[in-house]
């Protein structure tokens, strides 16, 4: 078969599909780019900085080739001195210097002022041997453990941000190994933002069960009046619902006057409900209610009501047959909506940093405070790739278990 113009109808069909294809893409094409420049690239620049680093590689360029032949055993040969004591004199005048020994106070405490003094003192050294000089003015050039960091620093793509993020680190021997218990920070923090999201997620699902399930079998007109009360707190500033919870839930809040008021209890016995886990919890779980209700109201508008009446004509009792028949249907709203608050919550910031105190915060705190008070951001970088992989793993899963719930109903 062909067109009017001869051209075979397989082939004009196919140009067809091309050019509405390409018009598609055309259209989306503003929405791509302006996902890749405000998302994909940000992300992958945070992501390289958890691996990149640079700063000695180019700061000390003469220390770190000769490094390149060190075995790691002893001390370096008399070359290697004499290379950080010409990269010592040159960070010191052109004022570069102070972000290596910045840099390599974070893998060696007090390295900065072995660093710096060694640079004040290294304009005096003229000639060799360098060796026994550097050690007469800091006895860590005489450690092996000095020159082992360096040297491990000294290379441009680094593992030292990630096992610091994982609370480990490097012994003085170069083994990797776990940090002391007692150091140990980014770790507990972790599992604290898991049960924390996992917590407000069951929360979400616990309260917004009940409401989805009411919109979802009220007369329209009634449905609709209370669904604009769901939505009413994206018309409000996060910052504002936040700050709303402080008030209410302080020492000398709203919650705390009634429970006096009623006698429940004292009023040198208030309960602190603000600026720990607690009110984390309650803010949190209020702030991303709406995202669980949405889901799940959209998947119960779609469930035909004479499947329970059909159950309860067969004799099953009201709550089997809501059980039974009625809750797996909506299991696809569930998990969508534990899906999408889980996700929002891992990564929380303002709510835990306003109510959380010191027991609310999650790893999204710390994260804000390597990029803008302790200016790590090699550190905050691999933080957060790591809380990027543990919400690609929940993902995963998620998508295995709706998966295995596709083959069972099939």
């Amino acid at each position: 078969m062909t067109t009017a113009d001869g051209t075979p109808l397989k082939v004009s069909l196919r140009r067809a599909q091309r050019r509405l294809r390409l018009w598609a893409l055309l259209l989306v094409l503003p929405l791509l780019l302006f996902i890749l420049v405000s998302f994909i690239v940000p992300v992958f620049n945070m992501a390289l900085r958890g691996v990149e680093d640079p700063l000695v590689h180019e700061t000390m360029p003469n220390t770190a080739a000769a490094l390149g032949d060190w075995d790691g055993e002893g001390l370096p040969a008399e070359p290697v001195f004499a290379a950080l004591v010409e990269d010592l004199k040159a960070g010191y005048e052109d004022k570069s210097i102070g972000k290596v020994a910045t840099r390599l106070n974070y893998e060696i405490n007090g390295m900065r002022s072995v660093i710096m003094g060694s640079a004040r003192q290294a304009k005096r050294l003229d000639h060799g041997p360098y060796k026994d000089a550097l050690i007469d003015i800091n006895s860590a050039w005489g450690e092996p453990a000095t020159w082992r960091m360096l040297k491990r620093q000294s290379a441009p793509y680094t593992l030292t941000y990630l096992l610091a993020a994982l609370d480990m680190g490097y012994d003085d021997a170069g083994n990797i190994v776990l940090q002391p218990e007692s150091q140990r920070v980014y770790g507990p923090l972790f599992v604290r933002t898991l049960v924390m999201s996992a917590t407000v997620t069951l929360f979400c699902i616990l309260l917004g069960y009940p409401v989805a399930y009411l919109l979802a079998n009220l007369p329209l007109r009634t449905s609709n009046l209370l669904m604009i009360l769901v939505l009413l707190p994206f018309w409000t500033s996060l910052l504002v619902r936040t700050t709303t919870w402080i008030v209410l839930l302080q020492s000398q809040g709203v919650l705390n006057d009634l429970l006096v008021w009623m006698h429940i209890v004292d009023d040198q016995g208030r309960i602190q409900m603000i600026f720990n886990k607690t009110g984390t919890l309650i803010a949190m779980t209020h702030i991303l209610l709406p995202f669980m209700i949405l889901p799940l109201y959209s998947v119960m508008k779609t469930v035909p009501p004479s499947y329970v009446r059909a159950a309860r004509s067969l004799g099953a009792n009201p709550l089997v047959a809501f059980w039974r028949v009625y809750v797996p249907q909506t299991v696809s709203g569930i998990g969508a909506g534990s899906l999408l608050v889980f996700i929002l919550s891992i990564g929380y910031f303002i709510t835990p940093a306003l109510v959380g105190g010191q027991s609310g915060q999650m790893i999204s705190n710390m994260i804000a405070y390597h990029m803008q008070k302790s200016l790590n951001w090699g550190l905050a970088g691999a933080l957060g790739v790591l809380l990027l992989v543990l919400v690609l793993v929940f993902y995963a899963i998620y998508n295995k278990l709706i998966g295995i719930d596709k083959i069972k109903m099939g």
